[in-house]
């Protein structure tokens, strides 16, 4: 790979909300706007090779996008109906705005176009979805699995929601201070989502994409400084630190996944854990607590034990079924089998996760056959433990998820399963 393209892929991973919601203001269209930007990135490989990387990467991708864009409303005839939005002179603000409704609402490009996408109109299940393939350009495929359905259906949704915008006429502006906290559901779906698409990439050699965390970290911080008093904001900050605080622990030298239990927690980032306790602790006193702040004290108590059988497994069973009470995912299910079987031993977990294979909803799931073949593995099982580890490698396409897969399953043919095996594949 040349300078050139390396240049260009890093703009793409980093750059790409930035330049699609500037030319998003323009385009009042998004197949247009997105048309329109990756017509600049193959512009980019042209046109770097020869002249070099601009200072600015973003800044040309977004004059090229927003040229293109102009270009084809003219071509289409419709450029003196869409005048009064092509012209922004610098220091003024969408006209669609009220005077008391300044930009600086939401101050960060990147957080303006989670906000958009997640207007009310759409439905909530395509909100995340339609936020991952603008805000991030995560493939259709990508999040496909993400939702746990076919691609084809996941293309339907994200052409609909592009449909529904154009035809209600959902406008491309920041939303005023009174619309944001309808919006927040949303969004914090959508950011949380982001993270964890970058925590275990759905494809690819690397199982971090350090550019999704970073980027749901940035977008969490700034949710955190626009809305400083909302419990679940604070949750999710939390949960997003605490989590990222094992980000170098979590593979070795090599590149080999580490279970929890392996990792070095000496390596943990503990300015990041102490943040997020504090968050934690404010988060549980104001009243109720909502999913990201349970969610988030339950990493919490996976973080502060001093080791991984020094956890206080009975607690975290208990906040996952408070959990449960309040977002009945069948993921937060699943992840409480895991510690219900340090709690109960592995034939009582093991006796959820078959209620657990008869839901629909985690068909096509790896992690349910990885956790059912760590279970079994402990139960001395093995024959049933290698067809469950085939399963979800079938279905696994991180090339470090499978690696780690595929070495547990040769491990069963050479010996004995160890006394601290454990069912944590899903905690990494």
């Amino acid at each position: 790979m040349t300078e050139a393209e390396r240049a260009v892929a890093e703009a793409h991973r980093r750059e790409w909300a930035l330049v699609l919601a500037a030319t998003a203001r323009v385009a009042r269209d998004l197949d247009l706007a997105e048309e329109s930007v990756q017509e600049a990135y193959a512009a980019a490989l042209s046109a770097w090779p020869r002249t070099g990387v601009p200072a600015n990467p973003a800044a040309w991708l977004t004059t090229i996008a927003r040229r293109r864009a102009v270009d084809t409303i003219r071509r289409e005839q419709t450029f003196r109906a869409k005048l009064p939005l092509l012209i922004e002179p610098e220091g003024t603000v969408d006209e669609e705005m009220a005077d008391d409704e300044p930009v600086e609402v939401v101050p960060d490009e990147r957080l303006r176009l989670v906000f958009m996408c997640c207007h009310p109109a759409l439905a909530r299940d395509t909100q995340p979805a339609l936020t991952l393939r603008l805000v991030c350009g995560v493939s259709t495929a990508e999040i496909a699995r993400a939702f746990l359905v076919p691609e084809p259906t996941m293309a339907a949704r994200l052409t609909r929601a592009k449909k529904k915008i154009s035809v209600a006429r959902i406008p491309f502006r920041v939303p005023g201070a009174a619309e944001l906290p309808d919006r927040l559901h949303g969004v914090l779906g959508v950011i949380h989502l982001l993270f964890t698409t970058g925590h275990t990439a759905p494809s690819g050699p690397a199982l971090i994409r350090t550019d999704l965390t970073d980027q749901a970290l940035h977008l969490a911080r700034m949710l955190r400084e626009l809305m400083p008093d909302e419990p679940e904001v604070r949750g999710l900050l939390a949960l997003l630190l605490i989590t990222d605080a094992r980000r170098d622990t979590r593979t070795d030298a090599d590149g080999r996944l580490l279970r929890l239990a392996d990792q070095d927690r000496s390596r943990w980032n503990r300015e990041a854990i102490s943040e997020a306790h504090h968050l934690i602790v404010a988060g549980l006193r104001g009243g109720r607590p909502g999913r990201y702040v349970l969610q988030a004290a339950i990493a919490g108590l996976y973080a502060q034990a001093p080791t991984y059988e020094q956890t206080d497994w009975a607690q975290i069973v208990t906040l996952y079924d408070a959990l449960l009470a309040v977002w009945p995912s069948p993921v937060v299910a699943l992840n409480r089998t895991v510690a219900l079987a340090e709690v109960a031993g592995p034939e009582a977990a093991l006796a959820e996760l078959e209620a657990l294979d008869r839901d629909d909803r985690l068909a096509g799931y790896q992690y349910l056959p990885a956790v059912r073949a760590d279970l079994l593995r402990r139960l001395d099982r093995y024959a049933e433990a290698a067809v469950a580890y085939r399963a979800a490698l079938e279905l696994t396409s991180n090339e470090a998820e499978r690696d780690f897969l595929a070495h547990r399953l040769a491990d069963l043919t050479s010996r004995t399963a160890r006394p601290d095996d454990r069912a944590d594949v899903w905690r990494r």
